[in-house]
């Protein structure tokens, strides 16, 4: 019997879908795992997944459009089969959710309208005003990292336009019209508010001086003349060369699943299939190199590269990124308004290495003692329910799924990937997530959804050879755990004085959601997971 697919709810802040590409057409078999469509939501583009098998035998959302969620997106059955009762079923409900909306989509045309038309008397025609998307809840403004595209260059739908920076990250937009890129509304390094222009498309040689002349947009540094021009011819040097990290990877769905469960970093990994597409047997015959190795010390090197430059007597300003700006406001709102107090406990880590050591001998297995605190916690996480909330004014939010967040430093200031669903992940999974979202959070390829949804976080500092430390947390979260360095100590062991690695932890709690007690009841069970790491398997 035929299933009806609607429209899936992709984000929490999700109210409408747009299918932004299908990968199948009417009458295209159909497998469980194979890409239906990509959705672009409110914050990004994802991939979506059938997870029936069947003939797809209608589509209820054209490609480039728009539907609300829940509303009828596909149908897939037997060729042949007859569906019209579907179709009829489920149009009137989709009609009715978007009779709902339709009032306030049409106020939303008229506002952006009447924003364009504030600038100009008359767009000409053929002329298409794109305007500064709000790719994250919470964006107000956004900043253009770097142009892909200059005055006069010819755009196609689904070139990449630009880069835009908001408060969450670096994410690229691509441009949904054909034409010429006739105007940029905001300089390269310039940020400007959300909906007023960002550039304009058209026909070549139409004037439109007077489109959006009135759009302020505000610059983040002034810049010498000389400085910039610079810079742009740097730019362009490297254009050529340079490929976004945030591009998409042409992969098979069983080679995504196979590179997940061998902890295999699809970017590394050279596709043989049609147009470079990475398909089974190049997971299986993966060899990891020396490069990706390495990869790790050379990210660490460039940040270290990153470091201002040290002019005797003279003082430097550096302006701050939309990045910088965000995490010092939620940090600071988060301190100041969540009542934290701190409870530090020492793990004997002697066990931990050997039960490493045990793992890594195994064939393509190579895993961090991070990786292995990231699982025990999770699992602790499932033991201590109250640790996994959240305070929400006149309640506490006890979360379903543990999604837990790891902190990377990235040149620029931090930000915090999320590993969802963690406690369901095994440590190859977890070793190659955590590889995966930090090498792109270096190079800012990561996506707003990807830093999203957090129950819990992670600091972790061992790795520069801090013993101890607090860290602020993370709100919602309602703790913060801080991870130093494995430190060879005396310690007493039946009866007698030996040398034992030893590991401090430090967890931040708010007082509003977790109690003293609580908090160290938690921190009681991870030290029993990390030094007897048989027993998570309990």
């Amino acid at each position: 019997m035929a299933e009806v697919i609607t429209m899936p709810r992709l984000s929490d802040t999700m109210t409408e879908g747009k299918v932004a590409k299908w990968h199948k057409k009417v009458g295209d078999k159909v497998k469980e795992g194979d890409i239906l469509a990509e959705i672009e939501t409110d914050k990004a583009v994802q991939d979506f997944e059938s997870e029936i098998e069947g003939t797809l035998l209608y589509v209820g959302v054209e490609e480039g459009s728009g539907a609300a969620v829940d509303s009828i997106l596909a149908i897939i059955g037997k060729e042949g089969e007859d569906i019209s009762s579907l179709k009829g079923g489920s149009a009137p409900a989709a009609e009715g959710a978007s009779e709902e909306k339709k009032s306030e989509e049409e106020s939303k045309t008229e506002n952006e309208t009447t924003s364009v038309e504030q600038t100009s008397v008359e767009v000409p025609a053929g002329v298409e005003v794109i305007t500064m998307p709000r790719l994250s809840d919470t964006m107000t403004e956004g900043k253009v990292a770097k142009w892909h595209k200059n005055v006069g260059d010819t755009v196609k739908e689904g070139d990449l336009l630009a880069e835009i920076e908001t408060d969450k990250a670096v994410q690229d937009f691509e441009s949904e019209f054909n034409g010429i890129l006739l105007k940029q509304g905001v300089e390269e390094g310039g940020a400007a508010p959300v909906d007023t222009v960002l550039a304009i498309i058209g026909p070549e040689g139409t004037d439109v001086s007077n489109v959006g002349a009135a759009q302020p947009a505000t610059k983040s540094a002034d810049k010498p003349a000389e400085q910039k021009s610079e810079a742009k011819t740097e730019e362009k040097s490297v254009a050529s060369t340079e490929n976004s990290s945030s591009d998409r990877v042409a992969i098979s769905p069983l080679a995504k699943k196979m590179a997940q469960e061998k902890g295999v970093d699809i970017n590394s990994v050279q596709g043989s299939g049609e147009n470079g597409r990475i398909v089974k047997k190049d997971i299986e015959n993966y060899q990891p190199s020396q490069k990706a190795e390495s990869a790790a010390p050379a990210q660490n090197t460039a940040a270290a590269q990153v470091a201002l430059s040290f002019v005797q007597g003279e003082d430097t300003e550096t302006p701050n990124s939309q990045v910088r700006n965000i995490i010092a406001k939620r940090l600071s709102e988060s301190k100041f308004s969540a009542p934290h107090y701190y409870l530090m406990v020492e793990i004997n880590m002697d066990k931990a290495i050997e039960a490493r050591k045990e793992i890594n001998s195994l064939p393509d297995t190579k895993i961090s003692f991070n990786d292995m605190i990231i699982k025990a916690t999770a699992v602790a996480l499932r033991k201590h329910p109250q640790v996994n909330s959240s305070w929400a004014g006149d309640k506490v939010i006890h979360r379903g799924n543990i999604n837990v967040g790891v902190a990377v430093a990235i040149p620029d200031g931090l930000v915090v990937p999320v590993l969802k669903n963690t406690d369901q992940m095994n440590y190859t999974q977890i070793s190659a997530a955590v590889k995966d979202m930090a090498g792109r959070a270096k190079s800012k390829g990561l996506k707003a959804n990807e830093m999203e949804g957090s129950t819990f976080s992670i600091s972790n500092l061992g790795m520069f050879g801090i013993e101890t430390f607090t860290s602020i947390i993370n709100q919602p979260n309602a703790a913060i755990l801080s991870v130093g360095a494995i430190i060879e100590k005396p310690i007493v062991k039946n009866g007698q004085i030996v040398v034992g690695n030893i590991m401090k932890l430090s967890l931040a709690c708010d007082h509003r959601v977790v109690d003293g007690a609580t908090g160290a009841q938690f921190l009681q069970t991870l030290k029993t997971y990390l030094e007897s790491p048989l027993t998570l398997l309990l």
